[in-house]
């Protein structure tokens, strides 16, 4: 697949995005947390594999904040490998000779799912702001429907990392009974005040951007780049560890013998981060960022459980496998440790895994064979419960 030519400002609308694209809620609107009634909803999405007679080899994939739904293939606006091209295809970890793998991009996102870019089919214009502000809930709520509309009534396996991760567990306590395994990697019950801090430093870097225009930029012909950029750097950093930058770059310099005594970029790490943040604001939306940050800002499983998140997972017949990463400041271990805790109040089936590496938040999307190893017997082990063929 070659790479999308996109014309900025106005790319990235869902009539660019090649793949699979159904609609939702056409004949009853979708209630949102906030209370709005939204519908329909385009929903992106690409699948690998092939769904078995029973239909129950359905693993969801879900995805991290600036993730989408090409998890393995290439990718139509950069060109590079889908970002879990690691794990998921033909062999590998999740199998798409087994299994029959799904993944969409999330409601309020930039990649063909309904979102802040859209436009308003009350004024014809994008919305901006005007979209409504969703949860990870009503993430889950329309994955739900999409399953529904492919016919698959229990997933075998909902998985993901970070913001995937939240929405793996959202899964399995607003739909225990449409769920037999579910696999949350590098996450949380609840954002932490830390990573409501980081991510209102990126809202605020966009929000500062002069072509933000209140949200608007698209309607008036711009796009806050520059605000997006440095948002983007910002969350990047907290994706590694300090391990991880010292042994890429350290203090060396950037196509330089000397210092500049300048602001250009004198040191590697510097230039790298320019360029994670000027390669982002090509494939995503400014206000996208804006409102699924805010989404995961607003994460809590324990909060409609009057605060006990162990009551979260009640009678649940889930079975759970939890990783975490030694290094990964941004969702430490302690508090994956907490849902393990509070599954084994309940008595839930529940495993976990601390993988030691220095790759930081990112580890999920790396080479991390224990990582890796480890996730594949507890597949095939829940295959085995679930009466699939083996590999």
């Amino acid at each position: 697949m070659k790479p999308v030519a996109l014309n900025r400002p106005t790319s990235l609308m869902q009539a660019d995005i090649p793949g699979n694209h159904v609609r939702l809620a056409t004949e009853e609107p979708l209630r949102l947390d906030c209370g709005v009634e939204l519908g329909p909803v385009t929903v992106a999405y690409r699948t690998y594999g092939t769904l078995n007679a029973e239909r129950s080899n359905a693993i969801l994939v879900c995805h991290a904040l600036t993730g989408d739904q090409f998890v393995a293939e290439t990718h139509p606006v950069t060109g590079k490998p889908g970002w879990w091209d690691l794990l998921v295809g033909p062999g590998k970890v999740l199998d798409t000779e087994r299994y029959f793998i799904v993944c969409s991009n999330v409601l309020g996102g930039c990649m063909g799912t309904t979102g802040p870019m859209d436009p308003n089919p009350e004024t014809g214009e994008p919305y901006g702001l005007d979209f409504p502000v969703i949860t990870v809930s009503d993430m889950v709520n329309v994955q739900a429907l999409l399953l529904d509309r492919l016919g698959i009534e229990q997933l075998f396996c909902v998985i993901g990392g970070s913001m995937g991760g939240m929405q793996a567990l959202e899964w399995a306590v607003r739909h225990p009974e449409r769920v037999f395994a579910a696999v949350p990697i590098a996450a949380a019950a609840r954002h932490s005040s830390q990573n409501i801090a980081f991510n209102e430093v990126g809202r605020q870097a966009i929000m500062a951007d002069p072509d933000w225009r209140h949200g608007e930029y698209l309607r008036q012909g711009c796009v806050p780049t520059r605000g997006l950029a440095v948002a983007r750097m910002a969350a990047h950093i907290t994706y590694l560890s300090d391990s991880a930058l010292h042994r890429k770059f350290g203090r060396r310099l950037q196509s330089r013998d000397a210092l500049s005594f300048g602001f250009d970029a004198d040191f590697q790490v510097e230039s790298y981060l320019r360029h994670q943040g000027s390669s982002f604001v090509e494939r995503f939306d400014a206000n996208s960022y804006l409102y699924i940050t805010r989404a995961m800002d607003y994460f809590d499983i324990a909060s409609e459980h009057d605060g006990v998140l162990a009551k979260a997972f009640a009678g649940t017949s889930v079975r759970f496998c939890l990783f975490s990463f030694t290094s990964d400041w941004l969702f430490p271990t302690i508090e994956s440790r907490e849902v393990v805790r509070a599954l084994n109040a309940v008595a839930a089936n529940v495993s976990f895994v601390e993988v030691e590496t220095d790759k930081g938040h990112d580890a999920f999307l790396l080479d991390e064979p224990e990582f890796a190893t480890t996730l594949r017997g507890f597949l095939d082990g829940a295959g085995k419960h679930r009466g699939l063929a083996g590999p």
